[in-house]
Order: C-alpha cells, then structure tokens, then sequence
C-alpha cells in the first residue's frame, strides 16, 4: 500500500471517529498540509464516501449521517492486539454476557481477516499458555510473536536472533514446544535439537525469527507452561535455599508458587520435624490431619530479604536446611516484630 493511500485511509478512520475534524487537526494527524488534506477528502467523496464541509469558526470536515462503514480493515498488529485482548477477558474471569460476546467478537474478526492472517493467529492463539497477572512490561514484536507461534503449530524448527540480558547476541535454532505469557512477559520453550539442550528465551529479546526446512516431534510429559515455571525455579543464581514446611501443598502453592520453589513431598516425619510441629500447633499437630505433610522446598533466589516476610506469612511449621544467613534474617525480623509487638499506645 502506497503511502498517499494509507493515508487517505487514515483519514477516513479519523472521520469514522465521529465529530467535526478541523483541517489543521487533520492535517497534524496525517503528517501533511491543509492543502493535502483538502486533496485526501476529494479522494474520499470520488470513492462516494459522504464527506461534509462544515463552515465557520469551528468548521471542518465530518461523514455524512447514516454513511455504512466499508468491511473491517486490522493490520497484523492491530488484530493481533484484538484477538489477545478477547482472550485476556475470558482468562479474567466470569462476567455476565461476556465470555460469549467474545467468542462471537472474535469469530467476526477472523472472518474478515486474509486467510493467511487469521491462520497466523490461529496459531497463537492455539499455542500460547498464559500463567499470572498480566503486566506493563517491553512486548515482543508482533512479527515474531505469530512466526514462532506457527513454527510451534506445525513442529517446525525456527531460527531466532537473541540477545541475552549481558546484550550478547546470537543466533539460534530451536524445535519450539510452546509459548507462555508469564507475569507480562512472553517466553517461547523448545530444546536446541544441536545440544538436545533444554532452553527458554524472552520473546522480546528475539531481534528476528524464520521457520526453517524440516519437522519434528514435541515431546510428551510436561506442558510447556510447566517447563518455563520450572525453569524459572531451578534457575542459577546467588543463593540455594532448601526449607522443610509442614503444610498443604494448595497452603504452599498459595506462597512460593512453581516459579520460585521446587517442592519435594517428605515420605515420613523425623523426631526434628515432629517436634518443630509439636512446639508450633501443640501436641495434636503430628500426622497429616487435614491434609497437611512435610515438604522439602527448594528455592533459588537474587536475594533472601524476602524470604523471611513470606514463611512468616506461610504461618506453618518450617526447619531452615540452608543458607545460614536466611535463619540470621527470619530472627532478625522475629525480633524486630517482638519488638513492635510490645509497644503500647503512648509509646
């Protein structure tokens, strides 16, 4: 599409809007002079599209009444914006009336799409997984979002430009498994069939993205969304922590969530484990009353500052394995709320 024509488009979009459009804001719009815009709004009406002249101080141009829109006309972004903003309503939860006004939102726009557009979203739709609340966070680009989304549709291997968070860049082929939205992110999950090495990438780190010759066949067992909160919580960094909790696992899951620990169920109770129980809930708080057992978690953090406020919050029995430092902090705040604790009033 010519430039000149797009922006004869535009303008019918902003006249769509509805209202009176002066020619100077037209013309700030479009980038262009009055002149130009005059030219674009004769371009509209040899195209039999009703647009009026309104005169005096506050005149400009406007549609005529009663003027039916021509079909729907998204780019790749813009359907690609509509169609995720669809399916965030129906992941926010129960509305009345519009889980099914979206599906048939949905249904029309793709039904208006070119074909090979809506089978590009299709397939993202299709493949992506979504876990936590969504966030304003740097999106990836469009282009590559749908490329991946159909390499992963249709078990193709892709080759990715990737720059890591240190700004190396490189260059990588992937056999896809899947793409999941995490905590306003998006990171696609595969293995690199050179290595069979296991890897996820940050999409908005992918500087390009083409599918490549070939198949292949995803493995069964895990889903991807599980594979990337996994990655997230075996991840290397500064500090490995491994704490016994005794606790529900839905109790658990509800504090360190599958990015941030690994949980191991205990098989059986040490005298250590019981009497940590027996100190916290009293003498009836041994055995698994309520659904409630010793679990190892393993947690691997930047920092352990954190730590402490959340197994506080956990309000469950717990034994500290490692670090040392993390039983400094967890007493450093005993104290510290022992201390706020005993403050009265006028104090």
């Amino acid at each position: 599409m010519s430039r000149p024509t797009g922006r004869v488009l535009t303008l019918l979009e902003l006249l769509q809007s509805g209202g009176i459009r002066t020619v100077a804001e037209l013309a700030d719009r479009l980038g262009v002079e009055g002149r130009t815009v005059r030219r674009y709004v004769e371009q509209l009406i040899d195209l039999d599209v009703p647009v009026e002249s309104v005169r005096g101080r506050h005149g400009g141009y406007r549609l005529g009444s009663g003027y039916r829109l021509p079909p729907l006309m998204l780019g790749e972004e813009e359907a690609l914006a509509v169609l995720l903003g669809l399916a965030a309503v129906r992941r926010a939860g129960p509305v009345t009336g519009l889980p099914t006004a979206g599906e048939t939102a949905a249904a029309k726009i793709r039904r208006v799409l070119p074909r090979h557009l809506a089978h590009r979203l299709d397939a993202l739709l299709e493949t992506v997984a979504h876990t936590g609340e969504p966030r304003e966070l740097p999106a990836p680009d469009a282009d590559t979002l749908l490329t991946v989304a159909d390499a992963v549709r249709h078990g193709r291997p892709v080759s990715i430009g990737y720059t890591d968070r240190e700004g190396r860049r490189s260059r990588r082929v992937l056999h896809a498994y899947g793409i999941v939205a995490h905590a306003g992110r998006w990171y696609v999950t595969g293995a690199e069939p050179v290595t069979g090495e296991e890897r996820t990438f940050r999409l908005d780190r992918v500087t390009e993205a083409r599918t490549l010759p070939g198949s292949f066949e995803a493995p069964v067992g895990r889903s991807p969304r599980d594979r990337v909160l996994a990655g997230f919580a075996t991840a290397g960094y500064r500090h490995e922590v491994t704490l016994r909790i005794r606790a529900t696992a839905r109790h658990l899951r509800a504090h360190l969530p599958a990015a941030v620990a690994v949980l191991h169920e205990e098989a059986g109770e040490s005298e250590e484990e019981a009497a940590v129980a027996v100190e916290a809930e009293g003498a009836d708080a041994t055995g698994e009353a309520g659904g409630e057992r010793w679990w190892r978690a393993e947690v691997r953090a930047e920092r352990l500052d954190w730590l402490p406020p959340v197994l506080a919050a956990l309000d469950r029995p717990f034994v500290v394995e490692r670090p040392d430092e993390l039983r400094r902090l967890i007493g450093e705040l005993a104290d510290r709320l022992a201390s706020r604790a005993r403050r009265t009033p006028s104090a």
